[in-house]
């Protein structure tokens, strides 16, 4: 794990993030350079000078990315439009719900983003799936080389990420070499979801699982019969509830197990475990909808997988970080030893002989994400092999 502010491990989190969706060592130190002391403030004090260094950067892309445009130079524009997008997005997600202007950082963030992704050009669609009286957001990832249709693998995020952090990092671009599709979603409590339309998380992730089911059910370019679910983080709970419940998805994959998600909320009212947010208490009532702690409680209650996995009969692959902080490393034995029932179960430990020993890999992704991207490649049909 990077170390920038050894102090604040929330911040060194957004930033090894940042680095994963590509962010540049120049520009990071520019931007870190002069949060040394505010890294030691309270977090209404440390996040607003983070956001404000970060922006700033972002803006100054914005304007490079400008001139480029101005002389037709449109890839270089894209380039530093997603760069951009990825600092805008970084700041935003650190910042307190509600606080001052956190929404138009948000738009922002989404507008230089698709900007950025139109103009370099990218292998990326942005779709929406009808959900009740509002819609599911996703961004859609063609495999390469695949003539009809493709298997592909629908990716939900976890409790504070969103769809363009997990396009960026990487994962789709690794399944479409290897003749898979990716949908990456904001579910219910992520993302634009929560954000903008209010859809707070639900425990029973079915529900909005099965709707995307339906639609790429209806979709020319995917093999209805290998489509696979992937989560990330808390998306390691999301992840195999769905797939117990929802017997169309082929296979799952939790990148970060995350089996008993109301125990690490008892541990972490106990000052145990690494905190992925500033504001933490806040942000978590914020995505479960609940009008205070008591109620916030209730609603963890229902977030575990005991007599859930169990339920799984498809394959079923469960990674974890030996050096998580956040999750311990039980659970992911925990998950993987209820999947009595799956056809083809494995467990994959990333040591550091490999990287990516930190919560979900987000210290280094490259090597787990490429394991992850064999297994589903294996499992639903696609290739390791040019």
């Amino acid at each position: 794990m990077f170390r920038y502010f050894p102090t604040n491990y929330v911040w060194d989190l957004s930033v090894n993030l940042a680095i994963e969706m590509g962010a540049k060592m120049g520009e990071i130190q520019e931007m870190c350079a002069p949060l040394q002391e505010a890294a030691k403030q309270p977090d209404a004090a440390g996040t607003k000078a983070f956001r404000a260094t970060w922006v700033s950067m972002a803006d100054k892309l914005c304007e490079l990315a400008a001139e480029d445009e101005a002389k037709g130079r449109l890839i270089s524009a894209g380039d530093k439009y997603g760069r951009a997008a990825t600092y805008y997005l970084t700041a935003e997600r650190l910042q307190a719900h509600g606080s001052e202007g956190r929404m138009a950082l948000y738009q922002r963030f989404q507008e230089v983003f698709n900007k950025g992704i139109k103009l370099a050009g990218e292998n990326c669609e942005r779709i929406e799936i009808p959900y009740g009286d509002s819609h599911i957001s996703g961004l859609l990832v063609r495999a390469e080389g695949v003539t009809g249709r493709a298997p592909l693998l629908v990716q939900v995020n976890g409790l504070d990420s969103t769809k363009e952090m997990k396009y960026r990092v990487g994962l789709p671009r690794w399944l479409a070499q290897r003749g898979v599709s990716s949908l990456i979603i904001d579910q219910p409590g992520t993302g634009e979801a929560l954000r903008l339309q209010g859809l707070t998380a639900v425990y029973n992730s079915e529900l909005w699982a099965s709707k995307v089911v339906d639609w790429l059910e209806q979709r020319d370019d995917v093999d209805a019969k290998r489509i696979g679910l992937e989560g990330v983080s808390l998306g390691g709970y999301y992840c195999p509830r769905a797939v117990a419940f929802e017997p169309r998805f082929a296979c799952g994959v939790v990148w970060g197990a995350n089996h008993d998600w109301r125990d690490v909320q008892k541990k972490r009212l106990q000052k145990e475990g690494s905190f992925p947010v500033p504001h933490y208490w806040e942000h978590v009532r914020w995505v479960w909808g609940a009008k205070d702690m008591d109620d916030f409680m209730k609603i963890a209650e229902n977030v575990h997988l005991d007599g859930v996995v169990d339920k799984i009969k498809v394959p079923f692959l469960v990674t974890h970080g030996e050096k998580d902080s956040q999750i311990p490393l039980h659970w992911a034995q925990r998950t993987y030893d209820q999947l009595v029932n799956s056809p083809q179960r494995e467990l994959k430990i990333f040591t550091e002989r490999e990287g990516g020993v930190q919560h979900s890999s987000f210290d280094n992704s490259a090597n787990a994400g490429a394991y992850i991207a064999d297994w589903v490649a294996e499992t639903l049909g696609g290739r390791t092999a040019l």
